[in-house]
């Protein structure tokens, strides 16, 4: 083995093995039982059109430490790899290259702009796949799937007709979402909605026949000429007498209602409240309620349309915004304007502000769909973990509206319905089964639909037609339902509800056993990463590292704005002065793995990965130890040994074997209860102190100080045994310095196995009785702990030896004392112990208590006792000095009184820790006092 652990020089070595050899492809099954049941999970599908962000590198390493560890409990495994179309961003990606060269995807044709499309898949649509590799991701490539292959797209179109002659497919005219820059209809999901500061325009509507005016309040004054109506709560006595008289629209010929609706709140605004149904999610719902006319006043494009007065129409929105400002302020009809902060929804691709826009468009009926749905979380079929998050899946299904599956683009699966020129709808799988099934003349002419499905309703069939539904092979059978999905919670109704409610409808079973809700990544401080605010962390500049400069340059690509670009460049200056280093994939796999508590978000600080390093370091060192101290092992041996824990009887042995087994309990508790965060530091407890810090030190007085050859050999090719199970216990979570190392025992243990992958995770042997040689190593290491606590007291340097006086005690602390002397010698440094008798006193010491045992560390000559109380008065002055301080502070009546509580408790708690400070150095002042006096 190298001297030093150096990921880059394994990472990729052993990915291309793994892959090549097929380790990671699926077993066809033939039967399997409930002790040997299939495992498997379908990947979320990542968008081909994206890179690996922290969010994917941490989903990918939760998945994979779950498939790594039932893979080797020996159970058939399928993680299924695939990727989604992304219709809206693949779209955009390619009319942007087409821009480049001059073109537009309309000059193009559809036919020719989807070639270009797919040509672009072809070159540059692998990129996260390639990125998930890196990762470590053991996904089964010889199954990758793509949402617009030809299976997966059949799959797809008869979906779609088989709801639609169920009667739950239908076309409607609703308002939905509307991109006005890309034209189409965009899921909530696609939505971002954030407060930004705008203002809040009081108008007056005229009352007809009447002197008097009512005032509304509003954010969008270019609706205005779509209202058809104004609301008042039926208790708001201010407009009791108003309710059901008429109002002269301003700037239309239009007389619109007053009428009374519960749903306005009297406190908002002025208490009334006009009504826009065709661009306003509530007012629609309320014109439904009072049979009010919808007024669509936009174009596809955000400008207004022929349904306005001719002098605002195919102005843009916001020009007619302040056109109507001006118009309604020269009519003195403007009472006042207030700055005011709302939420304004943007297009998460487009950034552009979304429309509430009434059009045709296809939908899902889901009433009927979400009953099953429901009861299968509610009678345990599903599981959701944290159990909480059922809450919030029960609250969006209970209350859940017909699903919009139509979007306005070329790229996607197109919508198999046909019209003829009556405009009768005909729904097929082919123009030709249409045809055929209506019995109609080649003379009628047909034309296909235009839109495209939404990329979410083709993910809602992820689990089964990855599977080759509805021709499911009985290989892969029992792969479905799979076993757990893994995902976050932002996704729980627009993917993991509608697989449930889907996969229910279409194969009559749930989808997975179990959903495995976690948490987002964001940066240190718990932002939500995102460019503009230069936290984006690339997963991949972790792995390999990057320089400042490029990691600058990568930040503020694209960036327009100079103040935003010196913002960022600074920030990034000042928390990476010398870039990124480079970590490998196990130290970040292992950093997401400590943070992944159950359903909470992760606040990922790059500065922990260097101790996560520092523990795959600590590994490599551990076994090149091992190594080179067990190259002379004759070959024979591990032959003899075999591959047992009892192939040493050493109490010291069969601690660390019983240790290891707790350890692989533990663990798979652990991955049972998706406890990665748990699971990573009981692995990290046992490696770097049983196993490192005692195991291998208490081995090294057999290894260098004992002359009998049948037990060093014995031990030595214990310490192999146990260093190859070590490595499969840590297998899952870093499996890249797992191989490497493993690789390096195949010879001397004469394993069979072609990987560490092929091996079985470790479990107890049910004749390992260990449980006297646990407390006696248990006793051993307590008692060095007291020792090295006290040379710590006193700065005794690591080398220097000491002597002990020993006081009481059982026969059981004698008889460890001396079966344990050499080790306990060794580990706590230590020349001569020697007894006290009852009635005698032990000089002036540092003691500490093992239960009964008294143990004494003189310390006269082990130090400059003089010079030491010097320091230690120096130190309780300055003590004294802080204590003065903050108590004035806390007598203060001011401070007290205008300080947030949080800070006057941090200001107590710091008084009572000096306060404790004090006490210590005084007793340790008297102690050496009476040392020198002696």
């Amino acid at each position: 083995m190298e001297k030093t652990f150096n990921p880059h020089a394994i990472e990729a070595h052993w990915y291309q093995t793994w892959e090549s050899q097929g380790l990671f492809t699926a077993p066809k099954l033939t039967e399997h039982n409930a002790d040997n049941a299939p495992f498997a999970i379908m990947i979320p599908p990542p968008n081909v059109t994206g890179s690996l962000h922290m969010g994917h590198a941490f989903q990918a390493t939760l998945i994979d430490t779950l498939m790594r560890f039932h893979r080797m409990r020996g159970r058939p495994t399928l993680w299924q790899m695939g990727t989604d179309h992304a219709g809206i961003a693949t779209q955009m990606v390619v009319e942007r290259q087409l821009a480049e060269k001059e073109q537009t995807r309309q000059e193009l044709g559809r036919d020719a702009f989807i070639d270009e499309v797919w040509r672009w898949k072809a070159e540059s649509g692998n990129t996260i796949s390639q990125q998930l590799r890196r990762m470590g991701a053991s996904l089964d490539w010889s199954r990758e799937r793509f949402t617009m292959d030809e299976g997966f797209s059949n799959a797809v179109i008869k979906v779609f007709v088989q709801l639609y002659n169920d009667g739950l497919i239908y076309r409607g005219k609703r308002l939905v979402n509307w991109d006005t820059q890309l034209k189409t209809a965009i899921s909530d999901l696609e939505v971002i909605t954030e407060e930004e500061a705008g203002h809040l325009w009081h108008f007056k509507y005229p009352i007809k026949d009447s002197d008097e005016h009512i005032v509304i309040a509003t954010t969008r004054p270019e609706t205005l000429l779509g209202d058809t109506a104004v609301a008042v709560n039926p208790n708001d006595e201010r407009y009791q007498h108003l309710i059901g008289k008429t109002i002269l629209l301003p700037l239309t010929d239009r007389e619109i209602p007053i009428i009374s609706d519960d749903y306005v709140d009297p406190e908002f605004g002025t208490g009334c409240v006009k009504i826009t149904p065709a661009h306003d999610f509530n007012d629609f719902a309320m014109g439904q309620r009072h049979s009010l006319p919808s007024i669509n006043i936009l174009n596809r494009d955000g400008t207004l349309n022929d349904q306005v007065p001719e002098p605002y129409q195919q102005l843009d929105r916001f020009a007619a915004r302040k056109q109507i400002i001006d118009d309604l302020t020269a009519l003195g009809l403007v009472e006042k304007i207030e700055d005011y902060r709302h939420p304004i929804p943007r297009g998460d691709r487009s950034g552009t502000v979304i429309e509430p826009f009434l059009t045709e468009q296809w939908y899902v009926k889901t009433d009927e769909l979400a009953k099953p749905a429901i009861e299968a979380v509610e009678q345990g079929q599903i599981e959701f973990v944290p159990k909480n998050w059922e809450n919030t899946y029960f609250a969006w299904m209970r209350d859940i509206q017909d699903w919009c599956i139509s979007r306005q683009l070329w790229w996607g699966h197109r919508i198999p319905a046909w019209y003829d020129d009556q405009g009768n709808i005909y729904v097929g799988e082919t123009e030709a089964a249409i045809r055929s099934q209506h019995d109609l003349s080649p003379d009628i002419a047909l034309k296909q639909d235009d839109d495209v499905l939404d990329t979410w309703f083709s993910s809602a069939l992820w689990t089964f037609g990855t599977l080759e539904w509805p021709n499911m092979p009985k290989e892969l059978r029992g792969y479905h339902p799979t076993s757990v999905l893994v995902t976050g919670f932002d996704i729980i109704f627009f993917w993991v509800a509608r697989m449930i409610m889907m996969t229910l409808k279409l194969t009559d079973e749930i989808p997975f056993e179990k959903v495995y809700v976690h948490g987002l990544v964001r940066d240190a401080e718990g932002q939500k990463m995102s460019k503009s605010k230069g936290n984006v962390l690339d997963p991949i500049d972790i792995i390999d590292g990057i320089e400042l400069e490029p990691l600058i340059a990568k930040r503020t690509r694209g960036m327009m704005q100079p103040h935003l670009k010196e913002k960022i460049t600074k920030q990034t200056k000042k928390q990476f002065p010398d870039g990124i280093d480079a970590y490998g994939t196990d130290a970040l796999r292992f950093t997401f793995l400590s943070l992944a508590s159950t359903g909470r978000d992760v606040q990922f600080d790059i500065s922990r990965l260097a101790g996560y390093r520092n523990f795959c370091n600590k590994l490599w060192n551990a076994a090149r130890f091992v190594l080179m101290n067990t190259e002379d092992l004759p070959e024979n041996v591990s032959a003899e040994q075999g591959h047992s824990a009892e192939s040493s009887t050493h109490p010291v042995d069969q601690w660390i074997w019983q240790r290891l087994f707790t350890t692989s309990d533990t663990l798979c508790q652990h991955f049972e209860q998706y406890r990665f965060d748990l699971a990573a530091q009981a692995l990290y407890d046992f490696v770097w102190e049983d196993f490192c810090d005692w195991y291998l030190e208490l081995c090294k007085v057999r290894l260098y100080q004992s002359e009998d050859e049948t037990a060093k050999n014995t031990l030595k090719h214990n310490l192999n045994l146990l260093l190859e199970h070590i490595l499969r216990l840590t297998h899952p979570m870093l499996p890249f310095i797992s191989e490497e190392i493993w690789q390096q025992l195949k010879k001397p243990l004469n394993l069979a196995e072609h990987s560490i992958l092929n091996t079985q995770f470790p479990a107890a042997p049910s004749h390992l009785h260990t449980e006297k040689s646990t407390s006696d190593i248990e006793w051993v290491k307590e008692f060095v702990g007291k020792v090295r606590l006290m040379r710590s007291e006193i700065l005794i340097p690591p080398g220097q030896k000491i002597t002990l006086i020993l006081k009481g005690g059982s026969s059981e602390d004698r008889t460890r004392l001396n079966t344990f002397e050499k080790e306990i010698h060794q580990l706590a440094k230590i020349s001569e112990i020697s007894w006290l008798t009852h009635d005698e006193k032990a000089p002036n010491a540092l003691t500490q208590w093992l239960q009964d045992l008294e143990i004494n560390l003189p310390i006269k000559g082990l130090l400059d006792i003089e010079a030491e109380i010097t320091k230690l008065n120096k130190q309780q002055n300055q003590i004294e000095q802080d204590i003065k301080r903050v108590t004035g502070k806390l007598n203060n009546p001011k401070f007290t009184a205008k300080a947030p509580a949080d800070v006057v408790a941090k200001e107590q708690q710091k008084q009572h820790d000096l306060e404790q400070q004090k006490t210590q150095i005084s007793q340790r002042i008297e102690m050496l006092s009476a040392a020198k006096s002696e």
